[in-house]
């Protein structure tokens, strides 16, 4: 008779999200490494969003788009340091309206407090809170500290990866009565900040010493060889949280009622696109893994399609059967999981803050960034003129080593991207912009047909 209830009740939705996590720390993405194993398999027995991309490379401006569904120039996030408008609508208010328990652990970075804790009213509307604002700052690997509901200090024992893991068994154990919404937000595998590195869990770093090494990384360098052995280990230790959590589902015979989401706000290219680690149009910077599993989207495959974070919020609400608020500005992947005839854009939009003033669109074939030298990248979140900065052939290179914006044979490439580009921007409630070309020449013997301008 339980098991029955608990059919007949809507989904609980659980959100396993990572922070700095390339999509080619997968398996799944052809890593050799091994490194993760439970990903690998829940996406395969569910729905890999193969190809997913974040639309603000930088923590929280990410995290404001996947907690309200809107660019993060129109909730006013469009660099960290801002925190989300009190009253905004999160995914938070929607579970609760319908009748959810809610609940956050870990990181926030969306509250921007001069000291911790976060106060409940830049919660975002979560009703059970274990978080900190900026989870690098109050913590450590070994040291994990965070507030509770009552703005009380909380340090939890364990590598902090398996501290906040624990939390969350607690929490889905304390809610498997009632359906319920859970946003588990980890550090890892971001560095730590106060001594700019990746702390892997203890003996696990010399494991993955002079590792296999991602083609941008091995040309280009950075502190690629410095970081990838504990960056890699921690990608291990998530993966191996992600198998804890579905195995504590299984036990409370909740894993067929659960709809689980993977992802992280942004990638790393390790200092090689510009002095740190993200903040840039590269897919280094942008493309990150994605799955769902659970009710809805089970057998689903591989999806093709070019999926944005800001694709995601709606997504969540719309496989739980509840109404999708017509202000987010982007759209449920369930058509695309169900095979149902719908329009999906050809390529997705990145707003970039913070290292410049930038935006950028990407199709399956082309990446095409422009930015806006004379604005403050920390002052300013638009221009009203930007200058191309760079146009990739990801079919020819798809590690983004050879910058082709001067190709005079690619000017009509770039015609078509750019009107595609302004056409984003405005659609995402930016002025239609002034976007200054480059100066060209010949670029040897490359030459592109008319029919490739478009893929």
């Amino acid at each position: 008779m339980e098991s029955k209830k608990r059919q007949e009740r809507k989904p609980n939705v659980i959100v396993f999200f990572t922070d700095q996590q390339r999509w080619d720390t997968t398996g799944l993405h052809g890593n050799p490494l091994g490194l993760t194993p439970h990903f690998d398999r829940w996406a395969s027995e569910g729905t890999h969003l193969y190809n997913t991309f974040t639309c603000q490379p930088v923590c929280g401006p990410a995290r404001s788009c996947l907690q309200t569904g809107l660019y993060a120039t129109t909730t006013g996030c469009y660099r960290n340091g801002i925190p989300l408008p009190e009253g905004s609508r999160t995914l938070a208010h929607g579970f609760r309206e319908a009748g959810y328990a809610t609940g956050y652990i870990g990181k926030w970075h969306l509250a921007s407090t001069k000291t911790e804790p976060v106060p409940e009213s830049l919660r975002g509307g979560y009703e059970y809170w274990l978080a900190a604002d900026s989870l690098e700052h109050t913590s450590d690997a070994y040291d994990t500290v965070l507030y509770n509901n009552d703005n009380e200090r909380v340090k939890l024992p364990g590598y902090r990866v398996d501290a906040l893991t624990d939390a969350a068994v607690r929490y889905v154990n304390d809610h498997q009565e009632e359906p319920f919404f859970l946003f588990l937000s980890y550090l890892e595998p971001h560095h730590q900040n106060r001594r700019d590195d990746y702390p892997a869990p203890s003996g696990q770093e010399a494991s993955y010493v002079s590792a296999w090494t991602p083609p941008d990384l091995a040309e280009l360098g950075g502190t690629s060889q410095r970081h990838l052995p504990g960056y890699y280990a921690m990608v291990k230790r998530l993966d191996e949280a992600l198998g804890r959590l579905m195995d504590a589902l299984i036990s409370l015979d909740l894993a067929d009622s659960t709809i689980v989401l993977f992802t992280s706000d942004h990638g790393s290219h390790f200092k090689t696109r510009n002095g740190e680690y993200k903040r840039s149009c590269h897919d280094s910077s942008i493309r990150i893994p994605a799955a769902v599993w659970g009710p809805g989207f089970e057998g689903g495959g591989r999806i093709r399609e070019l999926v944005s974070l800001i694709d995601l919020p709606p997504t969540l609400l719309d496989a739980a059967g509840l109404e999708v608020p017509e202000a987010m500005q982007g759209r449920s992947v369930v058509p695309l999981v169900n095979r149902q005839e719908t329009v999906w854009p050809n390529e997705v939009f990145v707003q970039i803050s913070e290292s410049q003033v930038g935006r950028a669109v990407r199709t399956k074939r082309w990446k095409y960034s422009v930015s806006a030298p004379q604005r403050d990248a920390i002052k300013d979140s638009a221009s009203e003129v930007y200058v191309e900065e760079f146009l990739y052939d990801l079919q020819a290179d798809p590690w983004e080593l050879n910058n082709l914006i001067a190709s005079e044979a690619h000017r009509e490439v770039k015609q078509v991207l750019r009107k595609r580009l302004i056409r984003r921007m405005t659609e995402a409630g930016e002025a239609s912009p002034l976007i200054e070309e480059v100066q060209e020449h010949e670029h040897g013997q490359l030459k592109v047909l008319a029919y490739e301008c478009q893929e």
